[in-house]
């Protein structure tokens, strides 16, 4: 392995001086030991001749792998960002570090910055080297009355101790004394510890292992972010994650560079360590910037609300037409956040005039996704022009449609069964149902009637998917009545109302004929139900699983029908 001198946040060194850490580079550490006496003093000459801090980097074989004039947090190495580490294991490299000390006798240690980079990386150990203002180790009396070069490690814990700590903190010892220390043994200990005690460890193969970060800002309450986040985690659960975590914050508004704030990052990169999380949900939708800031701080995977529901429609997605649907709404999303690397990722041109850089790969996959975005809204274009032959059949045959609309898993699936005898798929999970149904039944007069299902809304429902999904819930806004099912039961059944009620003025159906179905009536207290009746349009309060309520809906949609097309039932 070649060893890397990273300057960057060097202030001006001398060639010499340059020379001296690249020589650094060479020194080799017995696979027992966690420093050498030899390199302890060498780093703390440099800093006492610079004034700088000095950073090095030792893997288990004890190979001086970085070396960064700066604090451990500064270190920049792939080997940290979770390549080797996982479930029960420590990253396999250590940091050693100097650190001006303050006084002759006193020996503050390593400050929380700096345990915060242990946890994050979830380094072996982190060792200081306090050096003082004559250039050599700041000294201490020992016991036998002689002077001992002091040097304090640390060390992760596999859980929280009584004080709420993720590290010990071990007394200071000697120089000496950190060279014979079995180093190997103490590794070995701890990861078998790590494996024993902490939660949920080890991870099964393939399992996402999630963390919910939710900002309270723009006057919410904090019941407010926790119901929404009791949404997000079954958002996580419909979409295969294991919720292991939450956290919040109260800030006047994101911050746009990591979201939340530098120290609230600092705890989700703990608490992703101590959790053994892989995964970091955000109740909100994300910058590119954001995204990208969080993953390399907090060393797991990003995603945000959007992204989690695309991947749960994916997943749904079993047609033809509801896959292309949600690739045009994946790409949509996509498209704005492609990252390239400049001129690094360029394609080189040839020829006279074509020389130079060329088109970047990143203009290239661009472009792509461009073509592949209008290749699939034109065949969105082709499904709404065939739902609008179907329609016209339709209107030929002057059936009336009913459109189930209301936010997902309400029941509207398990109410089309009901109402008209089928066998849609049913599930008590978010968008069970992706692809519009329409089933056809009769009404009280024996007058037939069609009812579509279509795909449920949700808070913050992205853009691009209404966008990508126009072809599929034009059925709504083509319907001559909307019927409004509504979880009577849930606990905050009025925000899933404005949720809705919102999605269908973006779609500028909110003033069509509807007809509000109080589902789950079986679950709902008496005095809910009487509320909640009282404050929509046309409520009918019905169970759809134990078929009750059935008929008086059926009749409410006879008489709709009549007042509001009545050449169509005198016709039929």
């Amino acid at each position: 392995m070649h060893g890397k001198v990273d300057l960057s946040k060097a202030k001006g060194l001398k060639k010499s001086e340059i020379k001296k850490l690249q020589r650094l580079l060479q020194e080799r550490i017995p696979e027992g030991s966690i420093l050498t006496i030899d390199l302890a003093e060498s780093m703390a000459a440099f800093s006492h001749e610079t004034g700088e801090i000095l950073s090095v980097t030792v893997n288990r074989r004890g190979q001086v792998v970085n070396i960064t004039v700066g604090g451990p947090k500064d270190v920049d190495m792939p080997e940290l960002k979770g390549s080797r580490s996982g479930p029960g294991r420590l990253c396999g490299h250590r940091i050693l570090y100097t650190q001006f000390g303050t006084n002759n006798n006193g020996h503050s240690g390593p400050t929380k910055e700096d345990l915060q980079c242990l946890a994050r990386n979830r380094l072996d150990v982190l060792a200081q080297i306090k050096v003082d203002s004559q250039g050599t180790f700041s000294r201490a009396k020992g016991e036998s009355g002689l002077l001992a070069d002091m040097v304090t490690i640390a060390h992760l814990l596999p859980s929280r101790d009584g004080e709420g700590k993720l590290w010990k903190i071990l007394p200071p010892c000697t120089a000496r004394r950190a060279q014979e220390e079995e180093f190997d043994k103490l590794i070995a200990a701890l990861e078998d510890e790590f494996r024993r005690v902490v939660p949920g460890l080890p991870r099964a193969e393939g399992e996402e292992r999630a963390i919910l970060v939710g900002l309270i800002y723009d006057g919410q309450d904090s019941w407010q972010i926790e119901d929404e986040l009791d949404e997000l985690a079954q958002l996580a659960k419909t979409a295969g994650a294991t919720v292991c975590a939450r956290l919040t914050q109260a800030r006047l508004q994101p911050d746009p560079r990591l979201f939340l704030g530098s120290g609230k990052v600092q705890e989700l990169a703990l608490l992703v360590q101590e959790f053994g999380a892989n995964l970091v949900i955000v109740d909100h939708e994300l910058s590119a910037n954001q995204q990208r800031n969080l993953e390399e701080t907090v060393g797991a995977k990003v995603v945000d609300r959007t992204e989690l529901i695309l991947d749960i429609f994916a997943q749904r997605a079993n047609t033809r037409e509801g896959k292309l649907q949600v690739e045009l709404a994946q790409l949509k999303y996509l498209y704005p956040r492609l990252v390239g690397k400049g001129l690094t990722l360029s394609r080189l041109g040839g020829g006279i005039a074509t020389r130079g850089p060329g088109e970047t790969k990143l203009e290239i996959d661009r472009r792509r996704i461009r073509d592949r975005i209008n290749l699939l809204e034109r065949e969105t274009e082709r499904i709404r022009s065939n739902r609008g032959t179907q329609r016209r059949k339709r209107i030929s045959e002057k059936l009336p449609v009913v459109s189930l609309t209301g936010y997902t898993n309400s029941g509207k699936s398990t109410l089309l069964n009901s109402l008209t005898k089928s066998d849609a798929i049913v599930e008590d999970k978010l968008f069970a149902t992706l692809d519009p149904a329409t089933r056809r039944t009769v009404l009280p007069d024996n007058s037939p009637l069609l009812i579509t299902d279509t795909v449920g809304f949700i808070k913050k429902l992205p853009t691009s998917l209404v966008s990508a999904f126009g072809a599929t819930l034009e059925e709504v806004v083509v319907a001559d009545i909307l019927l409004h099912v509504v979880d009577a039961s849930h606990p905050n059944v009025m925000e899933q109302i404005i949720s809705v009620h919102d999605v269908l003025s973006e779609l500028q159906a909110v003033d069509k004929p509807m007809i509000t179905v109080l589902n789950k009536a079986d679950k709902a207290r008496h005095e809910d139900l009487a509320w909640l009746a009282s404050q929509l349009p046309n409520p009918i309060i019905v169970s759809a699983k134990d078929r009750t309520g059935l008929g008086r809906l059926m009749e409410k949609i006879q008489e709709i029908l009549q007042e509001v097309f009545p050449e169509r039932q005198r016709s039929a």
